[in-house]
């Protein structure tokens, strides 16, 4: 079956949703998710959005602090254009209907954490993702122009590798015509041909054993991209939070918004030693690379599995209005976080890289843009700035819409692309192969590359992902396209990226430390 919209969406988070919006009044809009609209990592953000919002503070603070942790890898020009058009998306996102908290003023109750110079996170308790998901849903359910397409999993883009021509990756020519899209339900791939194309799928943290993103974060579209020869960048750099919950039998992991430690929490070994002063003169509110680092370092050398956060002497009410999602998730464990310590270890959080953008958001492909977890906007640098990252979400998202909707007229639908050919092809004879595969990649990206790393640990990690690659390659080529096979072959790919990119960068920056190479490249 063929489809045929003016803008196609991959993904439903911020980015997903809020170019849908913006488009929406100049043509029909196809939103696909893999599950429902809520499951998209937006909804997992806790602590909040960076904006400048108050006279005490400035923008040029926001630059220099981004710039910091961004390790001298930020892209000054997208730094200053992100930061000072915040006030206007945030102004977007409360007329939407987003309820950010507000003090006993009507000002804007603003949060500080790691990085940050002065108080500029807005936040809605310590839920800000999920608030803001929850508006958007609303306003795209009730849009006429924007078809929701829920258990729809996009398996490939459309280019004119699809008409039989061949394109080398990079090249100025390729075009994005739409995409292969998988329902779910009906286990019918559908064609989905399009004017333009946003991709915003979110993150790759499902590569690690240890990750606060959901289970859907799997690198789809940054695999897809990569697969049809466009740019992708950046991949080596992987934030890992420092505070994710240690409670090894969940996954994903329980993210402590790093507000806490903004709040007051101190880091402290599981004796009660506080220890972040050893690392940097910030303490428990360094730049979360030192912050990982600096546990990683203590747990190894205690051979301890995990430390802890003390917010045992702030006031208990005080402590419960600001975090009742954490309050009642610990509490649930058996842990009074007004009483008791908080056992937290890093896990895999953020990618500061993925496909190549410009300041439009236009991808290495034509009529192809990215938004979000997805893209490398050149925003973050080598390591991403606390609750940056849903501003950069919602301010490309609106600079792909602008861009877009100026295209799209002068565009057409390429109607010579053929059906999805499955001939030959069954239905897998294990499943486990699939699971087994997925979990094998999880430990080898954990084991070999994790927030320290070395030439002899990526090369390991690069010969073990070889052959799970080719093992997964044949078993695409045979099966029938589920999105099981899919998920394995994108977090394949995805895991091969960060560690060719990882290798490739012969210094230590922001999230990517090597003992081979401990100093940073001052030309790099």
């Amino acid at each position: 079956m063929v489809k045929k919209y003016d803008f196609l969406v991959i993904g439903s988070g911020l980015a997903g949703m809020s170019f849908a919006l913006k488009v929406a009044d100049k043509g029909t809009v196809a939103l696909c998710c893999k599950t429902g609209l809520e499951e998209a990592n937006t909804f997992y953000a806790q602590g909040g959005i960076a904006s400048v919002t108050k006279t005490t503070d400035e923008f040029a603070k926001h630059i220099e602090d981004t710039l910091i942790a961004g390790d001298g890898l930020c892209d000054r020009e997208v730094v200053e254009m992100v930061i000072k058009e915040a006030p206007k998306e945030i102004d977007q996102l409360v007329r939407w209907g987003v309820d950010f908290d507000k003090d006993e003023t009507g000002h804007f109750d603003l949060h500080k954490e790691g990085g940050h110079s002065d108080f500029r996170i807005l936040h809605h308790k310590d839920s800000t993702g999920a608030e803001i998901q929850q508006a958007l849903i609303n306003r795209v359910k009730n849009h006429p122009n924007i078809h929701v397409y829920s258990q729809h999993f996009a398996i490939e883009i459309l280019t004119q590798h699809h008409l039989g021509q061949n394109v080398t990756r990079h090249s100025d020519n390729i075009e994005c015509y739409g995409a292969y899209i998988l329902n779910m339900r009906t286990r019918k791939i559908h064609t989905f041909l399009a004017k333009t194309t946003l991709m915003a799928t979110g993150g790759i943290g499902t590569i690690y054993q240890t990750t606060t993103n959901p289970m859907i974060a799997t690198g789809d579209g940054i695999a897809m991209v990569y697969r049809a020869k466009g740019a992708v960048k950046h991949m080596e750099f992987v934030q890992f939070h420092p505070t994710a919950l240690y409670h090894p039998v969940e996954r994903p992991s329980f993210l402590i918004t790093e507000a806490l430690r903004g709040y007051g929490a101190v880091l402290k070994t599981r004796d009660g030693l506080p220890f972040m002063q050893k690392y940097d003169s910030r303490g428990s509110l360094a730049p979360r690379d030192i912050v990982a680092r600096a546990i990683d370092t203590e747990m190894k050398s205690r051979g301890d599995d995990y430390v802890c956060l003390d917010v045992t002497h702030k006031d208990p009410e005080e402590t419960k209005r600001h975090f009742p999602m954490i309050y009642e998730k610990c509490l649930s464990l058996g842990i009074d976080i007004t009483k008791d310590l908080i056992p937290v270890a890093p896990a895999a959080h953020y990618l500061c890289g993925g496909i190549t953008v410009d300041l439009n958001a236009r991808t290495s492909i034509r009529r192809l843009y990215a938004a979000g977890e997805c893209a490398c906007t050149g925003l973050h640098g080598a390591n991403r700035l606390a609750s940056n990252s849903l501003l950069e979400a919602i301010v490309y998202a609106d600079k792909a819409a602008c861009d877009a909707k100026k295209l799209v007229d002068g565009l057409t639908f390429e109607e010579r692309i053929p059906f999805w050919n499955d001939e030959g092809t069954r239905l897998p004879e294990e499943m486990v192969l699939i699971t087994q595969s997925q979990k094998e990649v999880g430990q080898i990206m954990s084991t070999y590359v994790g927030i320290v790393r070395s030439n002899l640990r990526l090369k390991r990690a690069l010969d073990r992902l070889d052959i799970l690659y080719k093992e997964t390659e044949r078993l695409f080529i045979r099966s029938v396209v589920s999105k099981e096979i899919c998920e394995l072959r994108n977090i394949v790919n995805t895991g091969y990226l960060v560690i060719k990119q990882a290798q490739e960068r012969k210094e230590s920056r922001g999230l990517h430390y090597t003992i081979d190479y401990p100093d940073k490249n001052e030309l790099a």
